[in-house]
């Protein structure tokens, strides 16, 4: 997370033109994740009653969206830790597609160098957690799925890391001189190498482990996709808008069956 007060600057970012496709570029990236939290809202409300297909295919899509985000993101944070790693003690760094983003955003309040960094990397983290959320809206009726509990472990760290975000972001909106989460111990930290390090690879962890915890969630919901799908079919007990039953999952298929034979 480069750029933070009172420390060095990344090039361009202090700058008072900005070019016009980073401020396009922040505009759709606000409206990807404005539109993806509006598909999970409207699918977690469809959902609620019978099954539909259209519900587990958009869900799909959702999901699938929020994966693309999360590759962007994550690869963002793996070239801050290898820039770190060749260049420890200089300035924090960001990519060039990055930079351009966050001078897109900073232009929300020029006199606050870093506020569009912050809110560069609070509105990525958002779109992550909309792609774990439609995890919990498609496995929503298969209560028992493998891949509802690691959606469910992902919304819970994911909400957290985007909260440290939200925490970031404001303190610098609202005129703090220095960033203040537990990534940079409540602006505890002085500025350098130090702060630099200590939020550069806090992030990155915190990243590596929500984007792991992501793929098993979506291994899950491959390896399930049938038993899934089934719960939105319309000839399905929940289809119909019955009880809802959790349909059988390849870890439940062609199980032997142990119970001991009855004597003769």
């Amino acid at each position: 997370m480069p750029n933070m007060p009172n420390m060095p600057g990344m090039p361009g970012m202090g700058g008072s033109s900005v070019p016009g496709w980073d401020t396009t570029g922040a505009i759709l990236m606000l409206l990807w994740a404005l539109g993806m939290w509006a598909a999970v809202a409207g699918l977690a409300y469809a959902n609620r009653g019978p099954g539909r297909v259209w519900v587990f295919r958009a869900s799909v899509t959702v999901i699938f969206v929020g994966i693309i985000g999360q590759i962007g993101h994550l690869q963002e944070h793996v070239a801050q830790a290898g820039y770190w790693i060749a260049h420890s003690n200089s300035p924090a760094w960001m990519t060039p597609w990055g930079t351009g983003l966050a001078r897109g955003f900073g232009q929300v309040d020029k006199t606050k160098p870093t506020l569009g960094m912050e809110i560069l990397h609070l509105t990525g983290n958002f779109i992550f957690l909309a792609g774990l959320v439609g995890v919990m809206v498609i496995t929503r009726r298969t209560p028992g799925a493998r891949s509802r509990w690691w959606g469910r472990m992902g919304v819970w760290m994911q909400t957290f890391h985007g909260l440290e975000h939200l925490a970031l972001t404001l303190s610098i909106a609202f005129g703090a001189t220095k960033a203040i989460g537990f990534s940079t111990w409540f602006g505890q930290l002085d500025p350098g190498p130090g702060l630099v390090t200590y939020r550069v690879w806090w992030h990155f962890i915190a990243n590596v482990i929500g984007s792991f915890i992501f793929g098993m969630a979506v291994y899950h919901l491959w390896r399930e996709r049938n038993g899934l799908r089934a719960a939105y079919e319309p000839g399905s007990p929940d289809g119909d808008g019955g009880e809802q039953t959790e349909p059988e999952l390849p870890e439940q298929i062609n199980q032997p069956d142990l119970a001991p034979a009855s004597p003769r």
